[in-house]
């Protein structure tokens, strides 16, 4: 009995003794070969074809390029790991994108997200994102009520309302505008824009005749070109997305209706804009801006971009931006060592990294703002940085007269 109690103290030491060996030892890795990207984002409906211009050629040459180079590196699995992309079409709808968002994190466990195309999307995505403790870098899209909500795992790349619209204020009145029509559409973004619109031209001295908004898929704007000539506006802003922008341009073209200044939100500085209208394009104001004066490494991406995909640079608004963002991520990734979010998140938030455009951080708000430029125009074939300041290309003028019809 003796011998039977003793085993029985000598078997509950020798547990507790080596219990904490088996304890401290940590969890082997699970083997992992690839990174996964999801994203939910509009392949179709109303704002397909601006993602398909601006934001996705761009997602993808940096998935291209880390892929050509093996892969991101992760310490905690000793190799680097290709980048795959897990894309759901969310329709152009808000509902569906946030189902299919939630979908990637919790149904498919992505190990990254991408962000949607726009600014309510984005609005609607960041507090998903955030709620579940996934980074969301923001891409085509931008609203100051992101910002005031201070999210810890969202961080904005883009220009919005707050950065563009002052610069688009200072170049009108540099140009000596004094009366100026506004219409928007009825999404976050025109209404952000244009309710910053109002009280910076009237701080700037400028007068606001005209102020109207119109839905998204609108198919005529006629009236509203008219109106705002007939109150003597010299200079016209609409904050648009593409579709609606070329929309814009064609009828104020065919109609003969012209202004002093004609700017437009998300669509002059493609050159399909400038290919779809020509020479008509002289003089023509838009957001962005960048082009390859702008710096050794604008003009090397642009160059990269056509040596990839045998096309010419298209986009003179978000992709240098949206490029250079996810080189950040990555490297922030790469010296984390892991693909935890929370430690990633912690780098993305406080590291300089040098990128495409050059050295790229988030501000205390988590917002980038060292921007190569706020807003451009179409000057003898070259989208120009017209913002005042150093970053100017080269400076605003006057737009002609449209072309008399052949």
């Amino acid at each position: 009995m003796k011998k039977k109690v003793l085993f029985g103290v000598i078997t509950v030491l020798v547990v507790a003794l080596l219990l904490p060996l088996f304890t401290a030892c940590p969890a082997p890795v699970v083997a992992k070969d690839k990174i996964v990207v999801g994203q939910a984002v509009s392949l179709s409906g109303p704002l397909a074809s601006g993602n398909a211009v601006a934001s996705t050629p761009y997602y993808d040459l940096w998935v291209t390029d880390v892929n050509a180079g093996g892969g991101i590196y992760v310490k905690e699995y000793g190799k680097k790991l290709p980048v795959e992309l897990l894309i759901y079409d969310d329709k152009s709808d808000v509902s569906t994108m946030t189902k299919l968002l939630e979908k990637l994190i919790l149904e498919d466990k992505v190990d990254f997200i991408l962000p949607p195309w726009s600014t309510a999307m984005l609005f609607a995505a960041a507090p998903i994102a955030d709620k579940n403790g996934y980074i969301l870098i923001g891409g085509a899209g931008g609203a100051m009520k992101l910002k005031e909500l201070r999210l810890p795992y969202f961080f904005q790349s883009l220009n919005f309302a707050e950065t563009q619209v002052p610069a688009l204020a200072d170049i009108l009145v540099e140009l000596g505008m004094e009366k100026v029509a506004i219409i928007f559409i009825e999404d976050l973004y025109g209404v952000e824009c244009s309710g910053v619109a109002v009280p910076e031209f009237a701080l700037k001295g400028l007068d606001v005749v005209m102020i109207k908004s119109y839905p998204m898929g609108v198919q005529d704007l006629s009236l509203q070109l008219h109106e705002a000539q007939s109150l003597g506006a010299d200079a016209f802003v609409a904050f648009s997305y593409p579709d609606d922008s070329m929309l814009i341009t064609g009828q104020a073209l065919g109609l003969g209706v012209n202004f002093e200044t004609f700017a437009l939100g998300v669509c002059p500085a493609f050159t399909f804009y400038q290919g779809a209208f020509g020479p008509a394009v002289e003089g023509v104001i838009g957001g962005g801006a960048w082009n390859e004066k702008s710096s050794p490494g604008a003009k090397t991406f642009s160059e990269h971009y056509t040596q990839v995909t045998g096309e010419p640079m298209g986009n003179y608004w978000g992709a240098l931006y949206f490029y250079s963002a996810m080189q950040h991520f990555a490297q922030a990734v790469e010296e984390a060592g892991t693909l935890n979010q929370v430690e990633i998140r912690d780098l993305v938030a406080t590291k300089t990294y040098d990128t495409a455009l050059g050295q790229f951080w988030y501000d205390e708000r988590q917002i980038f703002i060292n921007h190569p430029g706020e807003i451009g125009q179409w000057q003898n074939g070259v989208f120009e940085v017209i913002d005042p300041g150093t970053k100017r290309t080269a400076p605003p003028i006057l737009k002609p007269n449209w072309p008399a019809p052949e």
